[in-house]
């Protein structure tokens, strides 16, 4: 297919051609066939079709991204595909600036590694939100120190480990972070000429907005290459009947932690009468010796008990359940 015109050059062409700048004799196809460069050290190994399936793989890391760190930073997080390019590993390293958060990951069972570049200030977003902080950058940029480069390599970890079902219908992986550099010299893993697939993706915590690259060597995904086509990640999706699916998320509720406990009362003490109590003193509550207790799930009241004991244990015997809006 020859070369589609924009409507503004198609205007400058007819423009040409009336003014007799051009002559339409001079335009008609010779019938030579077209020569195509080609950049023997830039050579094609990422197809669009590659690239696209990189983009679907990494969308749907973004949504778990942005679904499980809410939990470690008690802040929202917006994570999606800024890009995806093909390009050699050269081009990359010279872009990378200093200091930066540049993980090495051993993509097993594939052969190789891969690296994952995060914006430093959402690292230092990142270790204030894990220190209790609002979540605000710096005003200027200086290196992590030990402290706070423990905090990013857990923060890592539990990246990587959310990149495992992503990867799922193409191969079962189980990244391990090798190391941190906060140093680009220190980060020439990878040969200068190897092409590499470069998935960015944008990442917004709070109000502090980044990109995260993640770099991906040919020789890592060469032995996956095949599968790394749309028809191939359709055909190999398990699709689960409504069943099997209420009987996975049970299990995965069931794994859930709550807190739980049944309040027997309240009282109000002085500071003084409270430093000073002793073993046998009595505190008299609000409640009856023969009232029900209140069962509290996290925050919320829901069940209705009586006091008891089970073998040398405290316990507590349900008598009623409290529905929603009760």
């Amino acid at each position: 297919m020859g070369e589609v015109l924009s409507q503004n050059e198609i205007d400058n062409l007819l423009a040409a051609l009336s003014s007799g700048e051009l002559d339409a004799d001079q335009m008609q196809d010779s019938g030579d066939k077209q020569v195509k460069n080609y950049d023997f050290k830039r050579p094609t190994k990422f197809s669009k079709e590659h690239l696209r399936t990189l983009e679907i793989i990494y969308e749907h890391y973004g949504r778990l991204l942005s679904t499980n760190l809410p939990v470690y930073l008690r802040k929202n997080v917006q994570v999606s595909v800024a890009s995806s390019e093909t390009v050699i590993f050269s081009e990359f390293s010279n872009a990378l600036s200093n200091p930066l958060i540049l993980g090495i990951v051993n993509f097993q069972p594939l052969g190789g590694t891969i690296l994952v570049e995060l914006a430093a200030n959402l690292g230092f977003c990142m270790i204030d939100r894990m220190l209790g902080g609002q979540g605000d950058p710096l005003e200027k940029s200086r290196e992590f120190s030990e402290i706070e480069m423990t905090i990013i390599e857990k923060m890592m970890v539990v990246c990587m480990q959310l990149m495992r079902e992503p990867w799922k219908n193409v191969v079962d992986i189980n990244p391990v972070m090798e190391r941190i550099e906060t140093n680009s010299q220190f980060a020439q893993v990878i040969a200068p000429n190897d092409m590499i697939a470069l998935v960015t993706l944008n990442m917004k915590i709070g109000e502090v907005e980044g990109f995260m690259n993640v770099c991906l060597p040919f020789f890592t995904l060469e032995n996956v290459m095949d599968k790394l086509n749309t028809k191939y990640w359709y055909a190999n999706m398990q699709e689960q009947n409504e069943e099997d699916y209420e009987e996975a998320i049970e299990t995965l509720i069931r794994r859930v932690d709550v807190p739980v406990k049944a309040v027997l009362g309240r009282s109000q003490v002085s500071v003084s009468d409270f430093v000073n109590l002793q073993v046998g003193d009595i505190i008299r509550l609000d409640t009856d010796v023969s009232s029900d207790l209140q069962v509290y799930v996290g925050n919320i009241k829901k069940f209705t008990a009586l006091p008891g004991s089970n073998k040398d244990k405290y316990a507590v015997r349900v008598t009623s359940v409290i529905r929603e809006g009760e």
